[in-house]
């Protein structure tokens, strides 16, 4: 008996050791999206805007980490009331829990990489005119109270998750959000000069550097499975791992479904692979599944991604059309396919339903946007958010930065 009691013992302690390591290793797959967004983003801005959107985000993602270590993680997961609306305001990450399947350690890292995630969707919509420390005091706002709140709501136990409202992975908690936080931010902030004509012309303002906005695609399409694949949150038995096994399969489906869909409709309506395009689709499939990327079947996981990338194309020459300039494509990757990836969840998970999809997807936007606004408005009417016009026009790595990202294009004197 005593040496059963023993067995079962350490089978307990190497199931917590594994899903812990898994849970970290995952993580640890979602910060290296922090490069994947650092190289898309700058891959897309001109060369003149190049260091200050790197310094973005390299500072948004040590903010991000500080702040929810310090009150994010506490609002969103500590000593929350089951169903509840306000959430506890302590500080800190708690203690772990008994029986516990994992430490809670590894899962704060999991959970802090998914906040900077958010935040680096805000930074591609509002670059090349948004003044540095005006974004940097929105980051430590959103990271701190914005995100944790919702999240609180859907994750953390809140009165959305026990209305049944589903979401794997975050295509509304983390995606829609930060796409609502950056529409608010963009409607305040105003188009870039020269990307908009008086008679509703678009002139496109090509970015610098496609190899790299490549590369971070890449990373990105790479890091999404420890994304999706670690909010399975367990590993160490035969289910799980299928489990995981399955939404790396789905997930890696739907990414590609979604860039080829993008490439056809690109060579349908103007005859050519539009890159940038190509590029949205893969990252529109992958926002697509991550909703829930376990239930579907691989075919029709890729149906939902090559939707997503047929969505994005649409929406990106949409919301150039109302003149919501976004540089990078990120409300439309973003936010209306996160939109899209909440509402197909109850076509293969029998659980959720279209009404509770919906409020879910409302409540979010309605709060991240509300409050997003209401910050940004502070901002602008007090240290303001955009840079003169003579600043945009040199360009904001030698107002903010005063470090060029390809020097040897500078003219010496």
């Amino acid at each position: 008996m005593e040496e059963l009691t023993a067995l079962t013992g350490t089978v307990t302690e190497l199931r917590f050791a594994l899903d812990t390591f898994y849970f970290l290793m995952s993580g640890a797959l979602v910060m290296w999206m922090a490069a994947g967004f650092a190289m898309l983003e700058a891959g897309l801005v001109r060369s003149k805007n190049t260091t200050e959107i790197l310094t973005k985000n390299i500072c948004l993602y040590s903010i991000a980490c500080i702040m929810f270590l310090l009150v994010g993680y506490n609002i969103m997961y500590v000593d929350n009331v089951e169903g509840g609306i306000i959430p506890s305001l302590g500080a800190l990450i708690g203690t772990q829990a008994e029986g516990a399947d994992h430490s809670l350690e590894s899962d704060f890292f999991f959970q802090v990489v998914f906040v900077a995630t958010a935040m680096s969707i805000v930074s591609g919509a509002v670059a090349e005119r948004m003044k540095l420390w005006s974004f940097l005091i929105f980051t430590v706002v959103l990271t701190a109270v914005i995100y944790p709140v919702e999240g609180y709501w859907t994750w953390g136990g809140g009165f959305l998750s026990e209305a049944g409202f589903s979401d794997f992975a975050g295509s509304g908690i983390v995606h829609m959000a930060g796409a609502s936080a950056a529409l608010a931010g963009v409607l305040l902030l105003g188009a870039r000069k020269g990307k908009y004509g008086k008679d509703g012309e678009v002139f496109p303002i090509p970015g610098s550097n496609m190899p790299l906005a490549t590369l971070g695609t890449f990373i990105l399409w790479m890091g999404w499975f420890g994304f999706n694949g670690g909010s399975q949150l367990l590993l160490s038995d035969a289910e799980n791992a299928t489990a995981v096994g399955q939404i790396f399969l789905n997930t890696n489906a739907a990414a590609a479904s979604g860039a080829v869909a993008a490439l056809l409709l690109n060579k349908v309506i103007w005859g050519k692979a539009d890159l940038t395009m190509i590029l949205n689709g893969a990252l529109a499939g992958l926002v697509a599944i991550t909703a829930d990327p376990l239930s579907p079947s691989p075919i029709f996981a890729s149906l939902i991604g090559a939707v997503g990338g047929v969505l994005v194309v649409f929406a990106i020459t949409t919301l150039d059309k109302i003149k919501i300039d976004d540089p990078v494509g990120a409300i439309s990757v973003h936010g209306v396919v996160g939109f899209y990836a909440l509402m197909v969840v109850p076509f293969s998970n029998a659980d959720a339903t279209f009404g509770a999809q919906l409020y879910g997807a409302f409540v979010i936007f309605a709060w991240v946007f509300a409050a997003s606004f209401v910050v940004w408005m502070i901002l602008k009417k007090t240290v303001g958010i955009r840079v003169s016009d003579e600043e945009e026009y040199e360009g904001v790595d030698k107002s903010d930065c005063g470090v060029e990202a390809y020097p040897e294009f500078v003219t010496l004197k």
